[in-house]
């Protein structure tokens, strides 16, 4: 319980002071936060020019891996101070969300494909490290996902480096399958326990069968369940599921460009940002017993919420730009620290403050990484 200052007045010559106590947020538990998606190894070691020639990189490539990168992965971890961390967009998220919690751990629950190998070994000590309850559906037909961060140090001024070319494999990512794994009673009991769901778009070019299985719980029960946008390429060539799933999604998070490219796929005919997330508000919804919320980020510009009717904007935290070092991580970011306080139960406005906080930490760093504790308040 807290105690707050709520007033004061004088009687008779004497000052009256009143307080109020104010209840702490409610404290989240155990497996509330649901996750699943595409896991990834994160491996980043620094390169130099050589090994970017050698695989035909360039400094901003940000690349699915083709049959000349195979090589890359076995190269890169011979290298000196190979950094491991579990990865992929929704992994990311619910690590950072867990982050933000702290107490208790395994507030986050993961679901998502691996391979049978060290790499999938890797994974799993990293997600028990961000102390993710992760339950990986584990097959031999294809190796773990991985996502390569070659980091050079051409960009040294002011101290900072260069954070890419990213290379991904996905590879066993994309080999998730619903009944053996999603359907389990025992994984399915896991699902149920969560209170907020949170799916990215990617996942949609996997097992849509398995996001709508998800989706359906949470409308029947009036859960939360949350999606995102991802990459423009979702709305351009995978419209259909993502549409079917539209009116189960409480909460949709994009960045401006996704949102830009869902309007042109719907028809919207409109650019501007407030009004694309008015229309994308108001889509049909399954679970009328919650209004739809929609969150688009803008980078450095103020990020766009519906809140109740109307559109809101919510201006993120300042930052040196030569404080910047890596802005990949930055929208998996804002969407962990949103959920959060989502997960504690409070008022979007927090949840966006608590986003805005968490993308701030992740752009200063190399990767999805953070501290070992967050200072926010």
């Amino acid at each position: 319980m807290v105690c707050v200052l709520f007033g004061q007045s004088w009687r008779a010559g004497v000052c009256i002071i009143q307080y109020v106590f104010v209840p702490p947020p409610p404290q989240s538990s155990e497996n509330t936060l649901f996750g699943m998606g595409n896991p990834l190894l994160d491996i980043s070691a620094v390169v130099d020019k050589d090994f970017l020639d050698k695989f035909g990189l360039k400094l901003n490539d940000q690349i699915l891996a083709e049959d000349k990168h195979k090589a890359l992965f076995e190269e890169i971890v011979k290298r000196n101070k190979v950094e491991y961390h579990a990865g992929g967009s929704t992994q990311n998220s619910v690590k950072i969300a867990q982050w933000m919690i702290q107490k208790p751990q395994k507030v986050a629950t993961f679901f998502g494909c691996i391979g049978a190998d060290q790499f999938g070994e890797i994974l799993k000590e990293k997600a028990a490290e961000a102390h993710v309850d992760a339950h990986y559906y584990e097959q031999n037909v294809e190796p773990t996902g991985t996502c390569a961060a070659c980091i050079t140090g051409d960009n040294r001024f002011m101290g900072s480096v260069s954070a890419g070319p990213f290379v991904a494999n996905l590879a066993a990512a994309n080999c998730y399958k619903k009944e053996q794994h999603l359907d389990l009673d025992s994984n399915w009991e896991l699902v149920k326990k969560a209170k907020v769901y949170y799916i990215a778009g990617f996942f949609l070019t996997v097992s849509p069968e398995s996001i709508m299985k998800v989706a359906k719980h949470a409308s029947d029960n009036n859960k939360i369940f949350c999606m995102n946008l991802s990459a423009p390429f979702i709305s351009q060539f995978f419209k259909e599921p993502l549409m079917e799933v539209m009116p189960y999604v409480d909460i949709l998070f994009g960045n401006e460009t996704e949102a830009a490219t869902f309007a042109k796929e719907l028809g919207f005919e409109t650019d501007d940002i407030a009004e694309i997330a008015n229309k994308t508000q108001n889509l049909p919804k399954e679970n009328t017993k919650r209004q739809r919320v929609v969150v688009f980020t803008q980078g450095k510009e103020d990020t766009v919420a519906t809140v109740g009717d109307e559109v809101t904007m919510f201006p993120v935290l300042d930052i040196d730009q030569n404080d910047i070092v890596d802005t990949n991580g930055a929208g998996d970011a804002f969407v962990g620290g949103f959920l959060s306080a989502l997960v504690q139960e409070q008022a979007l406005e927090e949840c966006i403050r608590a986003g805005h906080y968490a993308a701030n930490v992740i752009i200063r760093r190399v990767g999805c990484t953070f501290p070992e504790r967050p200072d926010f308040h």
